[in-house]
């Protein structure tokens, strides 16, 4: 019998993918087993969510181990302990490290909210990335899963949701549009990702 993919996790405020991906690997939708999830942030909502579910899961930031190369370093250690297979970042607010980067190469996913290579780059996160298509008059906007490369959303695109925007979109309709596509965008684009890895 194959030995299951593990799947392990970056991420700084809420974890809402994280969430999503776990469960879909606890109930067999997802056949990866859950490894650990790291955040930068102790008072993330993620961290508590992982308490309560028995996730395992580590706090790792510059102010834990002393600057950027030393939690690059003990990031990498911790998601290689784990067995890490594939790492998903679940609204992960820092670089990542050259020394995980190398690591995992080709092996670190992202969602980003807009259809790339349009809308990415330093400073485009968030509601910034949903300002700037409403301001642009864009008629499609949605969601990219890629790989996490040294350049901020430059790496290769896995799979893309997309949605409409309308005239009257605000950028809290258009937030909406496009969160709700993330959760199945992501899981079939690790599926797709898993099955060329295999």
């Amino acid at each position: 019998m194959n030995k299951l993919p593990v799947i392990s996790f970056l991420a700084s405020h809420g974890g809402s993918s994280a969430r999503f991906l776990i469960a879909a690997m606890r109930s067999g939708e997802l056949q990866a087993t859950p490894g650990i999830l790291i955040t930068n942030n102790r008072d993330a909502a993620i961290f508590h969510w992982c308490l309560d579910q028995d996730m395992p899961m580590r706090h790792i930031s510059s102010k834990t181990h002393r600057g950027e190369d030393n939690a690059d370093e003990a990031i990498c250690s911790v998601l290689q302990q784990a067995g890490t297979s594939l790492v998903v970042c679940s609204g992960y607010m820092k670089p990542i490290g050259p020394r995980t980067l190398a690591a995992f190469e080709r092996r670190i996913l992202n969602i980003h909210p807009a259809l790339l290579p349009k809308f990415g780059g330093k400073g485009m996160y968030g509601d910034f990335v949903h300002q700037a298509v409403l301001a642009a008059g864009e008629s499609l906007s949605g969601a990219t899963v890629h790989i996490v490369s040294a350049g901020i959303d430059e790496g290769e695109i896995v799979l893309q949701s997309q949605v409409a925007v309308a005239s009257e979109d605000t950028l809290a309709t258009l937030r909406q549009k496009v969160q709700t596509t993330e959760p199945a965008l992501y899981l079939a684009a690790i599926k797709i990702f898993l099955a060329e890895q295999a």
